[in-house]
């Protein structure tokens, strides 16, 4: 049984390797920068930087907000995990009580590929970033986008509820991208 996972695994590896060795090898000339040119023969006295006496505001991507929203989450639920986890492995337990915590856990599971892919579908609207947190049956959706309107709301809600059936209740909260 070994060797069959260790083939399994050598021709995984091997076929991954020629298909990106493929790539690189028909992958066309690199593109040219289409960024400022870094090297010029301008001199530095034509550039203003910017004025001290205008009135600057600090930028603050709301994006890392939604970073630290998302940490939490992880957080929260790699606990309940490890919760779940020592309850299948525990002698202790019932057989019934190990069905409901794994049974628990593949619910999490379900959960948070529900929210990743229902994230991935809302920045194809259109937002710089988006949040979805599921909770007892409501879905609580964080998008940041320049423009608040019922329309764009109704959009997400429209989304969320198509691509996941256990939203009851979804909660849309724009944050502005400025």
């Amino acid at each position: 049984m070994k060797v069959r996972k260790r083939g399994v695994w050598l021709l995984t590896l091997l076929s991954l390797t020629a298909v990106i060795g493929v790539y690189y090898l028909l992958e066309k000339a690199p593109k040219p920068f289409d960024g400022i040119t870094i090297f010029s023969d301008d001199t530095i006295e034509g550039t203003e930087l910017g004025e001290a006496g205008k009135d600057t505001t600090p930028v603050f991507a709301e994006s890392y907000l939604f970073e630290e929203m998302r940490m939490e989450v992880r957080n929260e639920r790699s606990q309940l995990r490890e919760q779940l986890t020592q309850k299948i492995t525990s002698d202790d337990m019932t057989a019934e009580e190990r069905n409901a915590a794994f049974d628990e856990m593949q619910s999490l599971t379900k959960r948070e590929t529900a929210e990743a892919m229902l994230e991935m579908l809302i920045k194809d609207l259109g937002y710089e970033d988006a949040v979805v947190r599921a909770e007892d049956g409501g879905v609580k959706v964080s998008v940041i986008a320049a423009e608040m309107s019922p329309a764009q709301a109704d959009q997400i809600v429209y989304t969320v509820k198509s691509e996941w059936e256990d939203a009851r209740t979804v909660q849309v909260d724009f944050k502005s991208g400025k």
